[in-house]
């Protein structure tokens, strides 16, 4: 059993922000119902390739970005535009705790599926809306992806090599990291309603956007701005107040140098050969060592890479100097910690695959999250849940499946 185990959430998300909270509540044990668009599903399903592999080597329907945020759920085909498929998904609502949904503001409305509407069928209801801008504000219209927000929320203005350097200029983060901070902030939210609901019996509106999760997700860079009025600049890899602090070629890789103090660069300089360094006036402390980034950084790279990264990594720890290599996914899956803590996952799919997935990070002792079933084939669990759970007969089913309902 689950810590979450005793809830119930009708999932009306698609992509990323959405499906990761859902993931993560069904991770902790939550029944999540998946509502899919009949015939073609959640958007990503069709991000491919690559895609899901069969034994024989045939490429399915679910496409790895798919299988990264849906494990645990059952999916439902729902055509919501009919009066059919609302009258399902109000009947579902009323028998779970929580709803996630990530239409564009106003859109479900139309369709009698907003907050005012299915609190009138389950009056204790957790409903929560993630769209990129929020409920309200002049841009609560607009759409929101990731990729626009990171710009206009900061992030790319910190991210990035210097503009004066080769390369330099703003740079998105590698994974849609606006989405699934949303994912994680709005996961939050529902725990915390689910948590004032057992209290006091009340249900809430919950109304997350990427845009305020990327502006609180700056931490510290927002706050010495608040402070300052000084914007902060970026500094790709390097650190602003240490040097050296940032990433370094060696003969076949990259890793990063982490010198935090005068003691730890005179052990670097003497692994390096060049014990001279510690003693020169420019690099001997570290503000000096900052006034002087320019001459020193160009020094301590042809030093690096004068190694290989394993070589480096051995050498540097051994003396005790802060490092560490800049794996590629091959490397970290074959990393032995990232083994032993079992991050890597396999479970059965529908399709006769063995699905390979990344398991949740959160280790608990009493309810720990787990892999219960794979990510589902469009529709799969469509028939078991109308009939276990709305008590729908064959011919109740049979009939809208003719019509297209489901």
């Amino acid at each position: 059993m689950g810590a979450l185990s005793h809830i119930r959430v009708l999932d009306l998300t698609r992509v990323l922000a959405g499906p990761w909270c859902a993931q993560t509540l069904a991770d902790l044990g939550a029944d999540v119902i998946k509502i899919e668009r009949p015939g073609t599903g959640d958007d990503t399903r069709h991000w491919g390739p690559p895609y899901l592999k069969t034994p024989d080597g045939t490429d399915t329907r679910e496409a790895a970005y798919y299988l990264c945020a849906n494990r645990n759920k059952r999916s439902v085909t729902v055509d919501i535009a009919t009066p059919d498929g609302q009258r399902i998904v109000r009947d579902l609502a009323a028998q779970s705790d929580v709803v996630l949904e990530n239409y564009k503001v106003g859109q479900l409305a139309k369709y009698g599926l907003d907050y005012a509407a299915l609190a009138q069928v389950k009056p204790n209801l957790i409903y929560c809306s993630v769209t990129g801008f929020g409920q309200t504000g002049p841009l609560a219209e607009r759409a929101g992806y990731d990729f626009i927000v990171q710009g206009m929320g900061g992030f790319m203005s910190v991210t990035g090599e210097r503009d004066s350097l080769p390369g330099g200029g703003p740079q998105k983060a590698g994974v849609a990291i606006a989405d699934l901070m949303t994912g994680m902030y709005t996961t939050v939210a529902v725990l915390a309603a689910l948590a004032h609901r057992e209290r006091t019996g009340i249900g809430q509106y919950i109304d997350m956007a990427l845009l305020d999760v990327q502006v609180a997700m700056l931490a510290n860079m927002g706050s010495n701005y608040l402070t300052s009025g000084r914007p902060p600049q970026r500094w790709g890899n390097a650190h602003q107040n240490i040097v050296p602090y940032q990433a370094f070629q060696t003969s076949d890789g990259w890793i990063i140098l982490a010198v935090g103090n005068d003691a730890q660069f005179r052990k670097f300089v003497q692994v390096g050969g060049r014990p001279e360094l510690a003693d020169d006036a420019r690099f001997a402390t570290n503000p000096e060592r900052v006034r002087h980034r320019e001459a020193l950084v160009p020094i301590v790279a042809d030093i690096v890479k004068a190694r290989g990264k394993r070589e480096w990594i051995e050498l540097l720890e051994a003396a005790g100097v802060p490092c560490g290599p800049i794996n590629d996914l091959a490397e970290v899956f074959d990393n032995e910690q990232v083994q032993a803590r079992g991050m890597r996952v396999s479970v059965p799919h529908p399709s006769g695959a063995q699905a390979a997935l990344v398991r949740n990070p959160i280790v608990m002792s009493e309810t720990p999250p787990q892999v219960r079933t794979a990510p589902p084939m469009l529709g799969e669990h469509t028939e078991e849940v109308l009939r276990g759970i709305l008590g729908y007969d064959d011919a109740a089913i049979a009939d809208l499946r003719a019509r297209a309902v489901i």
